[in-house]
């Protein structure tokens, strides 16, 4: 396709994903104490058990705008957890052009795993989030009150559930990449230790909290999802090879036996001419 043409396709993908988006805030804003007493849960967990510890905490709202401006994000929120398998089919779908007729098979697959990973995700990030803010919450000193204020909270919930959803998509492009043949599985094999410690790495900096649960609540479910994207790549380098004709494996600088007329096995020109 020419410039021009990826340009179109690029803008048409986006209007998608906006008309989607915006269709799904409309939805969620009619939700949205439902999902206001969904995300302040966690907080209430949290707050439960630091109410045993002696340490006191309030949610709070400041400014004038400020409650409007929370509707509007937990509504923006919603809308990108829900309409995920969309909008991460539109980037597949974009991407699909450049590869081989017999590897777009695989746009139904990403759509159909993509979507449920990204919730999966969000999920698992919730689910931490209790011990995350019990941990952080509880160095307030017993004198002294915890006020939160429920924007900063909103953004501290929402970077937590994010990282944890990205991160689970990771190996779902690992996977894209080998079938693009960009990636081959003996590259994973090689990089394995190093990629299994940079995964702690960043779960260690991505997740907002500083307690080892979190960390390993994101690392370990990483580090299993990257094995299993190197066994299917491991499958696919494999199904690819006994596709691939026998003459793809020569390297292209290496001399080929050639049978003459006199149906005598002999080398190529090419060594006597070097």
């Amino acid at each position: 396709m020419a410039l021009a043409d990826h340009l179109r396709e690029l803008r048409a993908r986006l209007l998608i994903v906006t008309l989607v988006l915006t269709v799904g805030i409309v939805v969620a804003w009619f939700f949205y104490d439902q999902l206001f007493n969904l995300l302040l849960d966690p907080y209430e967990s949290a707050r439960a058990k630091l109410k045993e510890q002696g340490v006191r905490t309030e949610p709070v709202v400041t400014g004038v705008a400020t409650s409007l401006m929370l509707q509007l994000k937990i509504s923006a929120m919603a809308a990108a957890v829900l309409t995920s398998p969309i909008w991460l089919y539109q980037i597949w779908a974009f991407v699909m052009p450049g590869l081989h007729p017999h590897e777009r098979r695989w746009t139904k697959l990403f759509a159909v795993v993509a979507g449920p990973l990204f919730v999966a995700g969000v999920a698992v990030g919730y689910y931490v989030l209790p011990k995350g803010m019990e941990v952080l919450i509880g160095f307030t000193p017993a004198s002294i009150q915890s006020l939160v204020d429920f924007g900063d909270y909103f953004r501290f919930i929402t970077r937590m559930m994010l990282v944890f959803g990205v991160a689970f998509e990771i190996p779902l492009f690992v996977v894209l990449l080998n079938l693009a043949g960009v990636l081959p599985a003996k590259t994973l094999v090689a990089y394995r230790p190093w990629i299994v410690v940079g995964t702690f790495v960043f779960a260690a900096v991505a997740t907002p909290s500083t307690d080892p649960f979190s960390m390993l609540m994101l690392a370990i479910p990483m580090t299993l999802l990257f094995l299993v994207s190197e066994l299917i790549a491991r499958f696919v380098d494999r199904r690819r090879a006994r596709n691939r004709p026998a003459y793809d494996e020569l390297d292209d600088e290496e001399a080929s036996d050639i049978e003459g007329p006199d149906g005598d096995i002999r080398r190529s020109d090419l060594d006597e001419d070097d």
